[in-house]
């Protein structure tokens, strides 16, 4: 996770915002024809908020098969559908899932293609018939317009799970940028006052994202910016961030897909704030200032190997691709900022691990692909997962694998069961157990250590046992040792509920520290702490406010001075203008731990808010001055105080009959 945002966090980027729509009743039914190639002829009007599309679909078989289903966004409405011989069929719209079903007039047999042609148009203006409940990702307005992949704008199958080819031809009106994946070999005039952008990508993936807008390209090389006026002068830090870890990935999984080219593009804060398509990375404007936000680039370029080059074979697989992705973000903060960092992202990363861990993550299929429990477990959990694989086999080991399984399934779609393949047969040696307890099983240990030192003749002997809850546990865990001397470090096995240890030292031991660096998930009193919160803080990003209150009180439970639990009850309480407890909850998290370090310097702002909005001028000029007095930036602490200082707060009246 990232820093708060006012100062809302990373937790809530695609965890608490969205939620997505459920497909079961179909998913079978979509199962049964693979889209392989499209030929797109797409219109965006932004004014009037339209999109006209004709869509030639070629898909094959997967088994004999009288019909198809395809899923479009409910925004879309179908004109009409022909086969491959010109024929009109008939097609039946399902609103609940977002599909369009086709029935042919013979059975179509197992291993056979097909095209069919699709004409269909619609107004994009808003989420409210996204296929991801109140999350926009398909929008055509005159500033920006946006047509992602997993907003379904053009008929797709298995989401995520299909790889496929397109050629796509957008016609937009004259001045506006189009941006898309691979070549554009052409810009072309149309009619009057508009013009054609044509992209092809003819490498089977996941090309189905158009980004359209007012962008001031720049070129750095083989990166291309295209950020919007206001943005441009951020791009050279962006991009020389971007060249930076396409290089590093490069060097651990092998040479970029597309031989290093990518496009940086802006995106607007109504949608998610990041997405990947092949050779694209996109961040929205809140994340694009002086301060370069390296490690959600890091994630989109992550996934040009982790989701690009290689994708999950099912949903239960999908953790490789988020959850790789999440690993090579962990694996580029600790190259770049140094291991105090990296260990902090590690534990930020286990938090969204045990945030939802009740659905083994071999069974996530079940789940919703946008739900906050599907995106904990995909992204945190099986970035955790490549975390603790790293530590079990060594870096040599691991390293070696992920380079291999690119490069053995480059352009394929991937199963669990090949990566522990590949795994084990780097490591030497089966990894059942490992893959077992991460991926089939729920639940983290909860490790508690008891010892005795002995005096010995070169040294001291320290015997102990190491106790936890899970009777099918086994991994190596680092052992810690601070003595009158240098620091040592050991390896020790656990195997079981009680595992017993014997190391020796020379120095004296002083203090014994079971998994200092963080290199395996489990359970802590701390960590039960931050999950509680994190559970609030999406409970309220989904107006669950009640539900969000208890999560927020459970974590008080375990750490009555945890600072970031008032702040986050204080917010709620500001949102609800309950402004007497908000006041109170901002104090005690002054009060509290500390932590996170921002929640002093954003206490202060909400307080002098709840000032001025009250009528209390001079106690509100009070604390924004405290708030500058901390020199605490964070997502622009210093300069919102500022402003309120000169001109005092308003919030905005509630609208009438509310």
């Amino acid at each position: 996770m990232q820093i708060a945002r006012r100062p809302l966090r990373r937790a809530l980027v695609f965890i608490g915002l969205i939620a997505c729509l459920c497909f079961p009743a179909m998913a079978a039914d979509r199962s049964r024809i693979k889209a392989e190639d499209y030929v797109i002829d797409a219109e965006i009007v932004p004014k009037t908020h339209r999109l006209t599309a004709h869509a030639k679909v070629k898909f094959t078989a997967v088994e004999d098969v009288n019909f198809a289903s395809f899923e479009l966004h409910n925004g879309l409405r179908v004109t009409k559908v022909t086969d491959e011989k010109g024929k009109p069929l008939t097609p039946e719209r399902v609103t609940q899932d977002n599909t369009v079903r086709i029935s042919f007039p013979a059975t179509m047999a197992k291993g056979t293609s097909a095209t069919l042609t699709f004409d269909y148009e619609g107004a994009l203006a808003g989420a409210d018939d996204s296929p991801v409940e109140g999350l926009k990702l398909a929008y055509i307005g005159e500033d920006t317009s946006y047509l992602l992949y997993p907003g379904r704008w053009f008929p797709v199958t298995n989401y995520g799970i299909d790889r496929f080819t397109a050629t796509i031809n957008v016609t937009a009106p004259a001045g506006t940028t189009v941006v898309g994946s691979g070549s554009t070999t052409a810009i072309r005039p149309a009619a009057a006052g508009k013009t054609v952008t044509t992209f092809s990508w003819q490498k089977p993936s996941f090309p189905g994202t158009i980004i359209a807008g007012n962008f001031q390209e720049s070129a750095f090389g083989g990166i291309k910016v295209y950020f919007s006026a206001n943005k441009k002068q951020f791009a050279p830090a962006y991009a020389d961030t971007a060249s930076k870890e396409l290089e590093f990935f490069s060097s651990l999984y092998g040479p970029a897909p597309g031989g290093g080219t990518l496009k940086l593009v802006e995106l607007p804060d109504d949608t998610v704030p990041m997405w990947w398509a092949p050779e694209i990375a996109a961040l929205a404007t809140r994340d694009i200032s002086e301060k370069t936000n390296y490690r959600f680039l890091a994630d989109a370029i992550g996934h040009q190997w982790w989701g690009a080059t290689v994708n999950p074979a099912s949903k239960d697989d999908w953790w490789l691709m988020d959850g790789g992705a999440r690993d090579a973000e962990m694996r580029y903060v600790q190259n770049t900022a140094g291991q105090q960092a990296f260990e902090d992202a590690s534990r930020d990363m286990a938090v969204g691990a045990l945030a939802y861990d009740t659905t083994p993550l071999g069974s996530i299929g079940k789940l919703d692909t946008f739900s906050p429990q599907f995106q904990a477990l995909a992204t945190d959990k099986g970035g955790m997962i490549f975390h603790m694989l790293r530590w079990v086999i060594g870096d040599a080991a691991f390293d070696k694998t992920v380079k291999e399984f690119m490069t053995q399934y480059s352009g394929k779609p991937a199963s669990v069961a090949d990566f522990q393949a590949v795994a084990e047969k780097n490591y030497g040696d089966k990894l059942t157990a490992f893959f077992a307890q991460w991926v089939d099983g729920t639940g983290a240990p909860e490790f508690k250590m008891k010892y005795t030192v002995y005096r010995v003749k070169k040294g001291f002997r320290v015997v102990g046992e190491i106790t936890q809850d899970l009777d099918l546990f086994r991994m190596p865990l680092e052992l810690k040792i601070d003595t009158d001397g240098q620091t040592e470090m050991k390896r020790i096995e656990v195997v079981g509920t009680d595992s017993a240890f014997s190391i020796e030292t020379f120095g004296k031991p002083r203090r014994l520290v079971l998994d200092p660096n963080n290199w395996v998930l489990k359970n802590s009193g701390d960590l039960r702490v931050r999950v509680a919160i994190r559970r609030g803080q999406e409970l309220t990003a989904q107006g669950n406010l009640s539900e969000a209150l208890t999560e927020l009180n459970k974590a008080l439970d375990v750490n009555k001075n945890s600072s970031l639990a008032h702040y986050r009850i204080a917010d709620i309480f500001f949102m609800q203008r309950n402004y007497q407890s908000a006041a109170n909850e901002f104090r005690e998290s002054l009060n509290g731990d500390g932590e996170p370090r921002w929640t002093e310097v954003w206490s202060h702002i909400m307080l002098g808010k709840i000032f001025d909005t009250t009528g209390q001028r001079e106690r509100a000029v009070n604390e924004y001055r405290q708030a500058i007095q901390t020199g605490d930036p964070t997502q622009g602490a210093l300069d919102e105080a500022r402003k309120y200082l000169e001109k005092p707060y308003e919030r905005e009246r509630r609208p009438n009959g509310n």
